[in-house]
């Protein structure tokens, strides 16, 4: 499998964040996600776990109860049920690399759905 290079992957939607595929098995789910000022995924709480590495710009990460600010190199991990969402500082860009083991199931993405279409990070 060849290499992904966040440059030749990158896109951004005017809506909302975008993602890049850059591997999946029956075990694991990597994407490149690319926000755009204030995008974000919506807190969701599959039963995946999920480590997200910040590569450039700002933003936060919910883990639970708890949002921890992230810059580049920050490493984020939230286990299986536990609420999570990723969103992208207002003044800036975001991207990240997000690794989920194993993949979500479509309908446990149900709630990201819903929030996107209401325009709600923590529905």
């Amino acid at each position: 499998m060849p290499a992904t290079d966040f440059e030749t992957e990158r896109t951004y939607d005017e809506e909302r964040f975008s993602t890049a595929p850059a591997f999946r098995s029956d075990r694991m789910k990597v994407v490149l996600g690319y926000f755009g000022p204030g995008q974000f995924i919506p807190v969701h709480a599959p039963g995946s776990d999920v480590a997200i590495c910040v590569r450039s710009g700002r933003g936060i990460v919910r883990e639970g109860d708890a949002e921890h600010d992230v810059e580049p190199g920050d490493v984020v991990v939230v286990p299986a049920d536990v609420d999570r969402g990723v969103r992208a500082a207002d003044e800036g860009r975001l991207e990240a690399l997000l690794v989920t083991a194993p993949p979500p199931t479509d309908e446990e993405h149900e709630p990201v759905r819903e929030g996107l279409q209401r325009g709600i990070f923590d529905p």
